[in-house]
């Protein structure tokens, strides 16, 4: 394709473009609810979680938190929701597995095949908000086929800040035009594409599920737009 001609790398946001964390954490704690007799609305609670995330990343940006881990705000948000949705007396152990279920969240059935594909020809790596730890344990635990792994924590900055997309470009070794942000959020692609990168969306309409109001589909005409990870490869020639 000439529109993408010279990308050298591709760059993917990961939390809903490559893993469906709403079904993975939803799936997970229903399960763990019925085995261990703890009864609580966990579609509300997972759905509650999500919603915190954009504001505990606000947070640290206007220096009300220092800097803070993906992880560590996800904990934060937890603590909140557990005593809101009634789910008390755990054990440390207990909220340490809960909240590291974003370390194993699945793949959309598209994402391995399709990263799979696109690894033969480009340099492939999340960039994403979460930290380096929790994107190697989800990358260990789902066999998601990076090349090497981009986050948050590397540039103490999160999306869509743009030392986050420069970072990435200085690690690489790539200028922004040589890289491509993949993405199934206009936000992230827009932000990419202002430093000069090059960009691709693909919808993931049950992201959050009955609450998406937003991605539903391509916002702006960006270099590649896709159905889904498969799709960007055969159009990225792979």
């Amino acid at each position: 394709m000439e529109a993408v001609s010279g990308v050298r790398a591709i760059l993917f946001d990961t939390f809903g473009s490559v893993v469906d964390w709403r079904t993975s954490l939803i799936s997970e704690l229903s399960l763990w609810g019925k085995e261990r007799g703890v009864s609580a609305d966990w579609t509300g609670l997972v759905d509650d979680w999500r919603e915190a995330y954009a504001p505990s990343l606000d947070r640290v940006r206007r220096g009300e938190l220092p800097w803070t881990i993906l992880d560590d705000l996800h904990r934060m948000s937890l603590e909140t929701l557990l005593a809101r949705y009634g789910v008390l007396d755990l054990s440390e152990a207990d909220k340490v597995w809960i909240n590291d279920g974003w370390r194993r969240l699945n793949p959309w059935p598209d994402a391995i095949p399709g990263l799979t594909r696109l690894k033969q020809r480009y340099i492939i790596a999340p960039l994403s908000n979460g930290n380096f730890s929790l994107l190697l344990a989800m990358a260990k635990a789902k066999h998601i086929p990076w090349d090497t792994i981009l986050g948050g924590d590397l540039f103490r900055h999160y999306k869509p800040d743009p030392e986050t997309y420069l970072g990435a470009a200085t690690l690489l070794g790539f200028p922004p035009d040589q890289i491509m942000m993949a993405a199934s959020h206009n936000y992230d692609l827009r932000a990419a594409r202002s430093l000069g990168f090059r960009t691709a969306f693909w919808p993931r309409p049950t992201e959050y599920g009955p609450r998406q109001k937003r991605d539903l589909s391509p916002e702006e005409p960006w270099d590649v737009v896709a159905t889904d990870i498969e799709d960007l490869a055969t159009q990225m020639g792979c």
